[in-house]
């Protein structure tokens, strides 16, 4: 089976190199390629792999009955399976599916200080139970956050180099415009990464086949998967609102106004009815958040109203899979974004800058008609950043640079269906440029 390259991978050395490093635990939704990274890693690092999944083999949930320390775990898997080789320094335990057994997360601290073994951890939905592995490993353990493919690994995916990509930075640190066969060539490559999203089994089904076929079923199914996620572990919660709140995102990204409205999901529904429901998703890794800011300056948490809000989908493939069979077909076979167009650039971006492990914010000024879609931070900076369907006119970004007011802004981003550019305060990049933003601000 093709593997595709992740940057988890070259974390995944990095760690393995640290002195006195602490066990892991690979955080991310389901079926975006935990497992199948990890497990490379060990076999390719370790003499023996010991590897343990809690929801096929809960007969391993006895390890814990001697205790938390390393020895009578150790003890205790090798019993049930004489077979399994412990070699001091050279063996790797992989404890995978960690939401059936969150548990297993307080014997952590005991091999971090026994040191003989490496330990990962990883399961899906970890972010619901969360709190409980935290409060069993604090202090002992290192988190890592796998998301769906990014851009930057489509492009791996595709056969492109990180040479490739740092002349994209170059270029775009140094505003220079980019060729017309490369902007053509990245801009094909992206439309194709907005239809497909990042999911694992998607872009493997397309880089191997060549073609799209086959893989709006692979989407549908991991859609429906999610929502069996939702009726399996939503417990104690209101499973149809967390549904109704799921099905209702394309529709609400589709609108001009994309606030997302509880009003619209079900007659007389409040907030607080449904907030609770907003953050599984959330923490399930379904979703992102995008809060309005309450004021435009530093620092940005815990300065939004927390009752308006967008929500986005982590993987824009899965919006994509959710649109009706005329947007679908119109977009597959034309290239048509129609009424989706604004929808489906924003999700990317808010996808993208969240797998840049930024915060989403935006905000909606009362009584007028400034809006700027995201922000993000320098250091000393408050970034305002605008996507636009086409490359027109920026009125509310340049409204920003330029009202004194707004002292902690100092210039804007705007990603657009053009090139590389600047005028007036505002940076110009290509979509498929987002990826990057990061690292640009940081060159910047």
């Amino acid at each position: 089976m093709l593997y595709l390259k992740r940057k988890i991978d070259i974390f995944l050395q990095q760690w393995r190199k640290e002195k006195d490093k602490l066990p892991l635990i690979v955080k991310g939704p389901r079926q975006v390629g935990k497992t199948e990274s990890i497990v490379r890693f060990g076999n390719n690092n370790y003499k023996s792999v010991i590897n343990i999944n809690f929801v096929e083999e809960p007969k391993y949930k006895v390890i814990i009955e001697d205790g938390y320390n390393a020895d009578s775990i150790v003890k205790n898997i090798s019993r049930i399976d004489p077979s399994k080789r412990f070699i001091e320094n050279e063996t790797l335990i992989f404890f995978d599916e960690l939401q059936a057994f969150p548990e297993i997360a307080t014997s952590l601290k005991f091999f971090a200080i026994d040191g003989k073994y490496d330990v990962i951890c990883s399961g899906s939905l970890l972010g619901i139970n969360y709190k409980r592995i935290e409060s069993n490993s604090v202090g002992y353990k290192k988190d890592y956050e796998l998301f769906s493919l990014d851009f930057e690994e489509f492009l791996w995916a595709k056969g492109y180099d990180d040479a490739f990509v740092e002349e994209l930075l170059d270029r775009m640190v140094k505003e220079k415009p980019l060729n017309k066969a490369v902007l053509e060539t990245c801009y094909n490559m992206f439309l194709d990464y907005c239809i497909l999203g990042g999911m694992p089994a998607v872009v493997r089904s397309y880089i191997e086949k060549g073609t799209f076929e086959g893989t709006l079923d692979i989407q549908r199914q991991l859609l429906s998967d999610y929502e069996e996620d939702i009726r399996k572990y939503a417990t104690g919660m209101d499973q149809t609102r967390i549904t109704n709140i799921f099905n209702q995102i394309p529709i609400q990204l589709a609108k001009d106004n994309k606030k997302f409205q509880i009003s619209k999901v079900e007659k007389g529904a409040r907030f607080k009815d449904y907030r609770g429901c907003i953050e599984w998703l959330s923490d399930a890794g379904i979703i992102n958040v995008c809060n309005c800011l309450h004021v435009l300056e530093l620092p940005l948490k815990g300065n939004y109203d927390e009752t308006k809000y967008k929500i986005y989908f982590r993987d824009t493939g899965l919006l994509v899979a959710m649109l009706d069979e005329e947007a679908q077909e119109d977009l597959r076979a034309n290239k048509n974004l129609g009424t989706y167009k604004g929808a489906l650039y924003e999700n990317i971006v808010g996808e993208a800058l969240s797998k840049c492990n930024y915060d989403l914010y935006y905000y909606k000024k009362e009584n007028s008609t400034l809006e700027e879609d995201f922000f993000v931070r320098t250091k000393d900076a408050l970034v305002p950043v605008e996507v636009k369907a086409t490359n027109g006119r920026s009125k509310s970004l340049r409204s920003l640079i330029e009202n004194e007011k707004y002292q902690d802004i100092k210039f804007g981003i705007k990603f657009c269906n053009g090139n590389i550019g600047y005028s007036n305060g505002i940076y110009t990049f290509p979509y498929f440029c987002v990826f990057l933003l990061k690292e640009y601000l940081k060159n910047k």
